[in-house]
């Protein structure tokens, strides 16, 4: 579970303050996939990266009791000057993992080849993004957090292997996935919210969250 608890959360942007959440509750249960629709703009990744730990709130509590991964495309753990094969390597052992199960996975899924062995750094991001999301499905975690949904990605193999291992993972875990477009969302998550002006609005379908939303970009 994810809970947040009277979160506030807002930024100096040099000539005025931009609220991400103000005073905001709202929870994350186990087994119930949520997506949440967000202008761009609006602070959808630094929602994600507060459920994740990654920013800490103004003021409120943000409670986990389960184990959250990190953002889909975060390579904050990922060194460039080394190869993806160590990278593999290195993150197992931070999660007390077998190191060569993970590379083994990660090759596998990314489908990079002679560059699996090249340092991170002369990738395209792309190759990035294909790796980040090996990496995040290699580890087991109780929510799963996507901001945007899918890596980008041209390579379609890697789209099929790497969705259909993400389905796979949702059967028995949960996903949260922020986007600015519904359409994201449908293939994944049945309950929705809105972020809009500092508050999330909750609602049991998505169909009810996408006529808030229409309203709110036509307002």
């Amino acid at each position: 579970m994810i809970e947040f608890d009277t979160v506030s959360k807002s930024f100096w942007t040099g000539t005025q303050r931009k609220v991400i959440l103000n005073r905001a509750s709202f929870r994350v249960t186990l087994g119930n996939s949520l997506g949440i629709l967000a202008p761009n703009g609006t602070g959808k990744t630094t929602l994600v990266n507060m459920m994740a730990g990654l920013e800490k709130p103004d003021d409120g509590e943000i409670r986990r009791t389960c184990r959250i991964s990190f953002p889909l495309g975060f390579m904050g753990g990922v060194l460039g000057k080394l190869s993806a094969t160590e990278n593999s390597r290195f993150i197992a052992r931070l999660y007390g993992l077998d190191p060569d199960y993970i590379e083994s996975f990660c090759r596998w899924v990314c489908g990079l080849d002679e560059y699996f062995d090249r340092p991170v750094g002369t990738y395209s991001s792309g190759m990035r993004a294909r790796l980040s999301f090996a990496l995040l499905l290699a580890l087991d975690f109780d929510i799963y957090l996507i901001d945007e949904g899918m890596p980008a990605t041209a390579d379609v193999e890697f789209n099929k292997k790497a969705g259909h291992i993400l389905r796979e993972r949702l059967e028995t875990s949960t996903l949260v996935i922020v986007s600015h477009q519904p359409e994201t969302l449908e293939k994944f998550c049945r309950s929705a919210a809105v972020l809009h002006n500092g508050h999330l609005h909750m609602f049991d379908t998505l169909e009810e969250a996408k006529r808030l939303y229409d309203y709110e970009l036509q307002a």
